[in-house]
């Protein structure tokens, strides 16, 4: 609820969910008017949602692993300072009545005119827990932190921000700054390779024409040595055996999905398709590689062997669907979906977005995380090593 002041009369709007399980947004517009409402066809929500954005107000509602139902209340002229919180009441004088929520959270976005990649807001690395769907925030800050990659060893995730890379150590919650060298304007796509030796690197320290390249470096630091040598590319997975690199990168102004000897040598180009390409990440048993790709007029995921035959379409559906990743059993992909309203080949920051996950062979995806995110939120590889949790980046204004 949030409301004008604490008067019983006083202006007011409130997403409400009766005992009976009838869900509304219930509103009273000016202080001592009557209470208004607009009744949801959900019944008995789980997900429950309030935002403000002017002068209106969006409820939205939603079973959990569903997607939103959403309505909007508009021309509300509240001030801009209102209370905001939680409320429990009952109908019957005589009856006491309890409520329990969990995974409470304030989200203060973005501001409407701030300039991608340039204006940043606060950001919370989290951590799910794929049994409960429990949700816990294990570090924030008031910058752009980015893409949380859970380090093989269970100690700790690596992320990046302002273009270092850090370890953030479960035991002391504290952040280091990992040794990168030379190469320290790295953006969101760093992967570590199967056996947990090697991180391999996207970056813009080369030369200034090539953008991004990308770079190998030991996982505990070191000196980089450079993979491709051309750019813009973007890496996304190394192979289980540690011998190819798969990235996206714009050759002749195409996007298309290429791989690379992970020492270094000729690059190899496996998709051909009109549009964007991007992505690309190896199955655990080496079979496939996974990716998203605009070819069909949406942002949906495919799949193809690792020499670029058999591709073939996994999700269809109103959705922008980006950064397939794999849990260590093969079994299972989680991936990032933005909304119908998102360009079909944009992915940007500070969205209201799903997670979802669905069967690996295929299948129908099913919404676990309801978030404000978007670029950086799950770029890279973040399954805990025994599948059981993933890690990933919601924002707010700090």
């Amino acid at each position: 609820m949030v409301r004008t002041d604490l008067d019983t009369t006083a202006a007011m709007v409130s997403a409400t969910v009766h005992g009976d399980g009838t869900a509304a947004i219930q509103y009273r517009k000016k202080a001592g008017t009557r209470i208004e409402q607009v009744k949801s066809p959900v019944v008995s929500p789980d997900v429950i949602q309030l935002e403000r954005r002017g002068s209106s107000y969006f409820l939205s509602l939603a079973r959990f692993g569903e997607p939103f139902w959403t309505v909007e209340v508009p021309e509300l002229n509240f001030p801009q300072e209102l209370l905001a919180g939680l409320f429990i009441c009952s109908h019957n004088k005589d009856v006491v009545e309890r409520a329990e929520f969990d995974n409470v959270r304030i989200y203060i976005p973005a501001k409407p005119d701030f300039t991608p990649y340039r204006d940043y807001i606060g950001s919370h690395i989290e951590i799910m827990d794929l049994a409960s769907y429990t949700r816990n925030i294990i570090h924030s800050a008031p910058n752009s932190l980015q893409a949380p990659n859970w380090l093989p060893d269970d100690k700790g995730l690596i992320y990046n921000s302002d273009g270092l890379i850090y370890r953030l150590d479960f035991t002391t919650g504290k952040p280091i700054v990992l040794n990168t060298d030379f190469v320290t304007r790295n953006n969101n796509d760093h992967v570590i390779s199967f056996d947990g030796k090697m991180l391999g690197l996207s970056s813009s320290s080369g030369e200034q024409e090539y953008g991004s390249l990308i770079y190998t470096v030991p996982l505990t630091g070191g000196k980089p040595k450079r993979i491709t040598p051309t750019g813009p590319s973007y890496l996304h997975s190394w192979s289980p055996d540690g011998k190819w690199l798969t990235y996206t990168a714009r050759r002749n102004d195409n996007w298309d999905i290429y791989k690379i000897p992970s020492d270094g040598g000729d690059e190899v180009r496996l998709t051909t398709a009109p549009g964007l390409e991007d992505s690309p990440e190896y199955s655990p048993d080496g079979q496939w590689i996974y990716f998203n790709s605009t070819r069909t007029g949406s942002m949906d995921l495919w799949r193809m062997r690792p020499d670029g035959s058999f591709q073939e379409q996994l999700t269809d559906d109103e959705y922008q669907d980006w950064f397939p990743h794999f849990s260590p059993d093969g079994k299972w992909i989680v991936f990032i979906s933005f909304l119908p309203d998102v360009k079909v080949d944009d992915h940007p920051f500070y969205r209201h977005v799903y997670l979802r996950m669905m069967p690996a062979a295929g299948g129908k995806p099913r919404i676990i995380g309801y978030l404000y995110g978007g670029q950086g939120t799950i770029n890279t590889p973040s399954w805990s090593p025994d599948g059981k949790k993933i890690a990933f980046v919601s924002n707010s204004t700090m």
